[in-house]
Formats: structure tokens, sequence, C-alpha cells
């Protein structure tokens, strides 16, 4: 399946809520579905976010065939790190075990190479997310440091551009 990534933009909101309120998808990222109140306030972050950066931001993953909403892939800057993004994604369930995260994986590493204002890349899992963590050391990535975020485990794992 050949796949698209473009930024989001204001008429993409629904598409990020279905993603965000589907206990599924959260369970490994917050551990609940997000209301709408503060899935708004997130996505009116991710918008600014896109308009800040032109390299760098939040990615609507749809299938190039036919246009179908697969989820959300990011490439982030990080505040406190200069030369350093974070990827990421999330998936609708039906697109789990597809090769769809490995593909998107491999598409941000791509962008991050193009981009000369970055030299490492982040990402952070709950550590219990074996497929992810899989796909990142299938990436290169090391794991750097476990850390509690918010209460919810987490784990950074990194990798040179």
């Amino acid at each position: 399946m050949g796949l698209l990534l473009e930024r989001f933009s204001e008429i993409h909101f629904s598409d990020y809520f279905k993603l965000v309120s589907n206990i599924d998808v959260m369970a490994m990222i917050t551990e609940c579905a997000v209301p709408c109140d503060e899935a708004s306030h997130d996505f009116k972050l991710i918008l600014d976010d896109n308009a800040r950066y032109s390299d760098l931001g939040y990615y609507r993953i749809t299938d190039d065939q036919n246009g179908n909403f697969i989820g959300l892939a990011k490439l982030a800057s990080v505040a406190d790190q200069p030369k350093t993004a974070e990827l990421g994604y999330m998936l609708l369930p039906e697109y789990w075990g597809r090769g769809i995260a490995s593909q998107v994986a491999g598409l941000l590493i791509e962008k991050a190479r193009r981009n000369p204002e970055i030299s490492s890349l982040i990402a952070i899992i709950d550590p219990a997310n074996l497929a992810s963590k899989k796909i990142l050391m299938n990436n290169h990535f090391i794991t750097l440091e476990f850390r509690d975020f918010d209460g919810l485990p987490g784990e950074i794992l990194q990798r040179a551009v």
C-alpha cells in the first residue's frame, strides 16, 4: 500500500478526533481516549506547530489509492534539544499489523535526513509497546532512557540522522 503524508489543516479535525478518541489507539499513549474539548485544544497546537515550521510538523497519513485516513505521523522539533526532532505515529486499529508503521517511520527518517537542521531523532513509546519498539530498533534507534511522563511509563529511543 502506498502512503501519502500531508500536513494536517483545519479541515482534518474529524480525522484527528477519530484517532485520539479511540481507546485502542490511545491505550499505549495516554491510557484513555481523549475527549472532544481536549482534542480540539491539542489539534490547535498541532496546527500552530505546522504553521511555525515549514519542514517539520504533524501529518495526516492516507492511502494513496483511495485517500482513506490511516493515522497521524509527526516529525516535531524538540524545544530543549536543538537539532533534534521527535518521530511519532498513531494508526487506526484496522491498519495495524500491515507494515504501515514501518513505512511511516522510514518516510519520516528520510524527511529528517533531508533537513539540515536535524542531526538526531528521538521517539517516545510505552515500554510495553513491543511492536513500536521493534519498528524503531529495525530503524537503528537505541534506548536512551526510561522516564515517567505525567505518571505514565515512557522509553526514549534515539538515533542519528
